[in-house]
């Protein structure tokens, strides 16, 4: 398996942030209204309450484009050891954590928030590994 010899690391990383991000985008796409719902409440009082809709919606293209990045990235490195276009799709799967940890902040769900450093950490390690 030359791809997992070559780049053993990135492609964990990637595969991790593929599975996270594709399954969470897909979810929304597959039960919008659920999503909805449960982020309304969670957004309640916060200054978010009526954008929900909207900003849901940004984040499952984000999310979508992210986790296909990364999966044509995985190609490229197997294809011909490219990282760009991986690197391009991690980078976007930060500034979507960030994004989410705002939210978090804004809705005062600081455990919620916290469990985000987990995920940023790989996504910058993910970042660091392809950027090299």
């Amino acid at each position: 398996m030359k791809l997992l010899s070559n780049y053993p690391t990135e492609v964990l990383v990637l595969l991790f942030l593929i599975v996270t991000f594709l399954q969470s985008g897909i979810d929304k796409l597959i039960d919008w209204k659920g999503n909805v719902s449960f982020i309304s409440d969670h957004f309640k009082n916060s200054p978010l309450k009526n954008s929900v809709p909207l900003l849901l919606g940004i984040i499952l293209v984000l999310e979508i484009v992210a986790g296909f990045l990364m999966l044509f990235g995985v190609y490229q490195l197997y294809t011909s050891g490219v990282k760009e276009i991986a690197l391009l799709g991690t980078e976007l799967c930060a500034v979507v954590l960030i994004f989410l940890l705002i939210g978090q902040r804004l809705a005062k769900d600081y455990a919620g928030a916290m469990s985000l450093a987990v995920y940023f950490i790989i996504t910058l390690w993910g970042v660091y590994l392809l950027n090299s």
